[in-house]
This record gives structure tokens, C-alpha cells and sequence, in this order.
């Protein structure tokens, strides 16, 4: 018997894991693919106190070695299903079961998809939804980011450092990263920005080979639509949670968001959630090594009572 199961292995997974091996609680980590979660595909960050920059593979890596010298558990499978109905938790895997007395649900977020025919078949031909996994694939070459939050500046930033020409298309005309970003963005001269923008067409047959934008800003002429020849499209317009497997279980936003509160629980006593598949106004590492924190505490008073 488990005093907690954690669900996820990113920045608020793994500070739970630190947390609660601290309290000299029995933990097991469960993750589906690596640790790390979204954090570690990113180029850049300069916004964590105690780093002036650091990428995130290398920020999550301190994260890992520390939270793995308290030596919990982890086991690398894919949650099916959970039964949270009773005192004894239940978390259904790809393999097994485990029970335990409590849960924190940090499985973060999955990136949105543009939703345009031959999306699917075309993933890994061009269609991408990481600059700094598959960037280098495309190096010299002309490419486009979809999106205008941080995540698709910094990557568009990132990519005009390796690729001959990137354009980012936005839907609006002023984007929502952060200041600093949006500088280092407009002031690069490789970067084109095409706003009031949408993609409508995947172009290419085994591969991308350019796409299709229309809006009120995508050309100088009067045709609607304007074909930009790229590569590859990065796709950065967001992200879903991971929680399905809760609806009906746990108290979800209208975007799928586990409801809690301060201290991280939920609508269920003892199941606890943190990070990006929690609602809340700010969703950085700091927030969700802050939440995992928390979280750890909250089981850790559970488990006194």
C-alpha cells in the first residue's frame, strides 16, 4: 500500500516526488514517456530564480537529480483509468493496478493541433509541434511558426538562429508573449510576421512543401489567400490537458482544467492536483514546482490525520 501515486513527470510531478520522499512518505512516480514533461524541450529560460538563462533539458535535469536522491519509485506506463470512489485509491495502468491513500494528478499539458486535413499524416514530414526537437531538421531552410503566445515567439526566435527564413502567422495583430520576447522577435531580420492571419492548408504530397494563409494582412494584393513556401510548420497555438481520464471524476473547467483550491485539492478528498492541468492564471515551472510543493505538504497532512 502506497501513501501517494503521482501522475506525471514534470516540473510539478518531480517536486511532489522531492517533497514527499522528504515527508518520509512512500512514493510512486508514474510517467507515460519521459521526465521532464513540455519544460524540456525548451531552448530558453530566463525568467527562473537563480539561472540568468538555462535551457530546460538542463534546468529538469538538477530537477531529476535531486528529487532521485530521495529515491522514489518511478515506473514508466500510461494511465487507463482510475477509481477514486473510496478511501483506498486505485490507479489503472497500461500493465497493472497500484493502490494508495493518496494522489496528485500533475500530467500537465498536450500542444493543440491546427486541425487541418493530412495534420496527422503529415507529422514528422514538416508538421512539428517542437522547434527545439525538430528544428535542426530543417536548418537553411524556410520554415513557419503558428501562433503569437511565448511559446511560439521563442521558438520563432530560436528557429531564425538555424533557419534561412521563418514567418510567423498570428490571428491577431499584437502578440501575447512577453515583451522581452516579442523585442527579441520584430528585431530579428530573417523573421517575417504575417498577422490577421490563419492557416488554412497543408501544401505537399509526401512531405510539406509550403502552406496556405488567408486574412486581412497575408498580401499586398487583392487575392485572399497567399502560399508561403516552407518545409516545415511549427505549430504553437497552445495546449490541452491532459485529464480525460478524470472527466466525470474530478470538477473540470470548461477547457478541461482539474478545479482545486490553494492547497491543491481537488473535489475528492485526498487526490490532489498540480501544474499545467490545474486551472490557474500562470502556468511556468515556477508555478508548477510551487503546486507540486504544495501538494506534497497537503498529502503530507493527510497522512497525519
Amino acid at each position: 500500500m502506497l501513501d501517494v501515486i503521482i501522475l506525471g513527470g514534470g516540473a510539478a510531478g518531480l517536486t511532489a516526488a522531492l517533497y514527499s520522499r522528504r515527508y518520509g512518505l512512500n512514493v510512486l512516480l508514474i510517467e507515460e514517456l519521459y521526465l521532464g514533461g513540455q519544460i524540456a524541450n525548451t531552448t530558453g529560460i530566463e525568467n527562473y530564480p537563480g539561472f540568468s538563462s538555462i535551457s530546460g533539458g538542463d534546468l529538469i535535469d538538477e530537477f531529476e537529480k535531486q528529487a532521485m536522491a530521495y529515491k522514489p519509485d518511478i515506473i514508466y506506463e500510461s494511465v487507463k483509468g482510475v477509481d477514486f470512489s473510496k478511501d483506498i485509491k486505485i490507479v489503472m495502468t497500461s500493465k497493472q493496478e497500484y493502490e494508495c491513500h493518496c494522489v496528485i494528478v500533475a500530467m500537465g499539458r498536450n500542444p493543440r493541433e491546427l486541425g487541418l486535413p493530412r495534420e496527422q499524416e503529415l507529422k514528422g514530414l514538416g508538421v512539428s509541434y517542437c522547434a527545439t526537437c525538430d528544428g535542426n531538421f530543417f536548418k537553411g531552410k524556410d520554415v513557419a511558426v503558428v501562433g503569437g503566445g511565448d511559446t511560439a515567439v521563442t521558438e520563432a526566435v530560436y528557429l531564425s538562429r538555424i533557419c534561412r527564413k521563418v514567418y510567423i502567422v498570428h490571428r491577431r495583430d499584437e502578440f501575447r508573449a512577453a515583451q522581452a520576447e516579442t523585442d527579441k522577435l520584430k528585431s530579428a531580420p530573417n523573421i517575417e510576421l504575417v498577422l490577421n492571419a490563419q492557416v488554412r492548408k497543408l501544401l505537399g504530397n509526401d512531405k510539406i512543401e509550403g502552406i496556405e494563409v488567408s486574412g486581412s494582412e497575408v498580401s499586398e494584393s487583392d487575392k485572399p489567400t497567399r502560399v508561403l513556401e516552407v518545409s516545415a510548420v511549427f505549430v504553437a497555438i497552445g495546449a490541452s490537458p491532459n485529464s480525460k481520464v478524470f472527466e466525470s471524476i474530478l470538477d473540470l473547467d470548461g477547457q478541461g482544467y482539474i478545479i482545486g483550491d490553494d492547497e491543491m485539492r481537488t473535489n475528492i478528498a485526498n487526490v490532489f492536483a498540480a501544474g499545467d492541468i490545474r486551472k490557474k492564471s500562470l502556468r511556468q515551472v515556477i508555478t508548477a514546482a510551487s503546486d507540486g510543493a504544495i501538494a506534497a505538504h497537503s498529502v503530507m497532512l493527510a497522512m497525519q490525520r
